[in-house]
This record gives structure tokens, sequence and C-alpha cells, in this order.
């Protein structure tokens, strides 16, 4: 499949959040944006092994809420997004992966875009149902090597982190109608062609 590469300026800059919950296949899809809108890839659990694997004290403070399955402080989160984002100002545009996870994760951002007139264009969420959420956690848990993929109670806790704390992430969207829903479960290409045509629509 070929796509067209979008170009914008910095003006028309288009920032995507790109929402679900754990195995709901954002990361599939988030490489198939980037290479249609040409966006820049910013997720947080990147920037996670980043610090990591340069062995600062935040990427192990990071790593160790990652295996519990549990939401990363906002302030350790929201300092790194930042500092991504001024080293990439001239970018065509950023693509949201896992951030923001809660309410006031959203809000810090949107202040931070908005102060520098680059503001969230929308957010494109992807929605499974639970079960199959679960499956496909464990499935990709034979590959992965990743504990919270492969032990029942993280899969749990991860989930229920989600429609707990960073759920109401949607509602904050929607509130500003800048909110579309994509069904994820279906063809990949298929389900592709549903978020194109949510993308296309916040321009």
């Amino acid at each position: 499949m070929s796509f067209c590469i979008y170009h914008f300026n910095s003006q028309e800059m288009l920032n995507i959040v790109l929402f679900g919950p754990p195995g709901a296949g954002k990361g599939t899809q988030s490489e198939k944006i980037i290479e249609k809108y040409n966006l820049l890839h910013l997720s947080t659990g990147d920037l996670f092994r980043k610090h990591l694997t340069e062995g600062t004290e935040l990427g192990v403070l990071a790593k160790r809420y990652i295996n519990e399955g549990m939401l990363v402080p906002d302030a350790v989160v929201i300092g790194m997004v930042e500092d991504k984002i001024n080293e990439n100002l001239t970018a065509n545009g950023f693509i949201f992966d896992g951030f923001p996870r809660t309410v006031t994760q959203a809000e810090a951002l949107d202040n931070m875009l908005n102060a520098k007139n680059l503001p969230i264009s929308g957010m494109v969420a992807l929605e499974v149902e639970e079960e199959e959420l679960k499956r496909r956690i464990r499935e990709r848990g034979k590959t992965s090597g990743r504990a919270d993929d492969q032990e029942e109670d993280k899969i749990n806790t991860r989930i229920k982190v989600y429609y707990d704390e960073t759920l109401p992430v949607a509602e904050f969207y929607k509130n500003q109608g800048k909110f579309k829903g994509i069904y994820g479960i279906g063809e990949i290409d298929y389900i592709f062609e549903q978020i194109s045509d949510a993308i296309d629509s916040f321009r």
C-alpha cells in the first residue's frame, strides 16, 4: 500500500492523540499514521526506555511503575514530553501514543501546546472489548518478554487502571469536539481507513 505524504506548515501542525486500552492495536496503527501524515511519534514508552538505557534515575523510576502495571507520576511524564516537543518544534506534527493518560496530563498538555500555538488537533480512540484486549495482551506476552504482558494479575491491573483513570481523558476531548471513536476489531487496513477519515476531519 502506498500513501500520499502530507506536509503542514507551522500554523497547520497536525497533533493527534492516539488513544485506547492496552492491546487495542495502537502500536500497529501509529506506524501507518506516521507514514501517511509524516508525523513525529511521541511515545512515553519510548521516552522511558531512552532514559532507562541512559541509566538515568528518572528512567529507573518510570520502569518500576511500568512493571507493576501502574501509571508513572504526571510530573515525570510531562517533563519528558515537553523536552521532546521543544527539541522538535519544526516537525509537521506529533502523534501522542500512550499520553495523556489522565485528565490532569491532558490539561497540562493543552496548556503547554497552546502556549506554543500548537494545539491538539484531535483524538482518535481505538475501542475494543475487554476480553479481546486480555487475549491480545496474553498473545503478545509470548514474544514481548514483558512481565505485564504475561501475568494475569498485572494484565487485569493495567486494564482496570485504564478504565478507572485513563478513559476519562476521552471525555476531556469530547467536550472540546476533538474526539473520534474507531472500532478496533477487524482488518488492519480497514481500521486504518477509518482512522484516516477521522484524522482528515480534524483539518
